[in-house]
């Protein structure tokens, strides 16, 4: 006889966000790990043997001095020039100071998400689930989220293997398999990103209109957002902590990512070599940025408040969450003719009574 409890909704659902959590984490981990596998099967050929003295390095002094010299290439600031000053200006500054700031900045951002959650711990729902629930998101709304932040992640893991993998996955995976993982992260980066591009710009003309900032911003951010102090503050479809990841992360950083992207992946537009170096920098340092605001928006939307990723996974929220934290929109749903609609097996119940919020 099996005198073992059922599992309970909300356990389930803190389950799934772990490891949900956990799979992504895995996934950053694993997916430059093949690298090593590929390489010990034979799957890279790259060499790296005793280099000693380049028997050419006069001949590059003398380039690098400024002597003439003669190359098929030709375009603006290339014909007859063998270096240029821009590319190798770039170098220093992306193995220099981009590389240990940016990898400085992104370890501060994952040890206070961490050092948060211990001391704030998870905002739970104060009044519990009403077994109540209404629609917060449609499926074309969800499917367009999914595909841009499935996309970031696979574009963040790609590009980041790429810039730091020279001092953290060449020790871990040897010469040999972070040349194949290189290679494997270059085109997915490549090609993914004109696609994530086109997503951003879609999730931008979908939702500008629920981002326009007003006076209930203002009285937000006084009070909080309720994650610092006691009590909620009203807000509407999206409150101004949501609002600042849109035009800051989706719309400024993305602009600018995606821009640079375009430049990168399609030189064929007259790009100089100081046009590539630039756009280089700017998507690089923008991208970091991102990163780091990505990693807060994605524990605040999951596990950092309770009932929150329910929206963009099944499109509808428990009416107490909407009540604790977008009132005046729940309001205005109601107001419309909206009614909740009794939660389904596995989105959690209970008995609390729905009413109109108040303030």
């Amino acid at each position: 006889m099996n005198d073992s409890k059922p599992v309970s909704p909300q356990r389930r659902r803190w389950r799934s966000m772990l490891w949900s959590l956990l799979a992504v984490v895995a996934l950053a981990m694993t997916l430059p790990s093949i690298g090593y596998v590929m390489a010990q099967s034979g799957g890279s050929q790259a060499v790296f043997g005793d280099r000693g003295e380049n028997p050419r390095s006069g001949m590059w002094r003398e380039a690098r001095e400024g002597q003439p010299g003669f190359t098929v290439q030709s375009g603006p600031y290339v014909t007859n020039t063998m270096i240029s000053n821009s590319g190798d200006t770039w170098r220093q500054f992306r193995t220099g100071p981009l590389v240990q700031w940016g990898g400085w900045f992104l370890g501060a951002v994952v040890i206070a998400i961490a050092l948060f959650f211990l001391v704030r711990g998870r905002i739970r729902l104060e009044d519990g689930r009403s077994g109540m629930t209404i629609e917060r998101w449609k499926a074309y709304e969800r499917v367009l989220h999914w595909f841009v932040a499935i996309s970031f992640v696979l574009l963040a893991i790609t590009g980041l293997s790429m810039l730091f993998g020279r001092y953290v996955l060449i020790p871990a995976l040897g010469p040999e398999g972070f040349a194949w993982w290189a290679g494997v992260a270059m085109n997915i980066h490549n090609y993914l990103g004109p696609a994530f591009s086109v997503g951003l710009l879609l999730m931008i003309l979908l939702w500008v209109r629920h981002n326009i900032p007003n006076g209930t911003d203002i009285a937000w951010f006084r009070q909080g957002g309720g994650i610092f102090g006691k009590g909620h503050p009203s807000a509407g479809k999206l409150n101004g902590g949501e609002k600042v990841w849109f035009w800051l992360g989706v719309f400024a950083l993305g602009i600018i990512v995606s821009v640079s992207g375009v430049i990168l992946d399609f030189p064929i537009w007259g790009q100089t070599r100081q046009d590539m170096a630039l756009a280089q920098g700017f998507h690089a340092i923008a991208a970091i940025v991102w990163i780091g605001l990505f990693l807060g928006h994605a524990y605040i939307g999951s596990i950092g408040t309770e009932g929150a990723l329910e929206g963009m996974t099944t499109g509808r929220v428990d009416v107490n969450w909407a009540k604790q934290h977008h009132d005046l929109w729940l309001e205005e749903e109601l107001a419309k003719g909206v009614r909740p609609q009794p939660a389904e097996s596995g989105q959690g119940g209970g008995t609390a009574a729905v009413s109109q919020p108040s303030h």
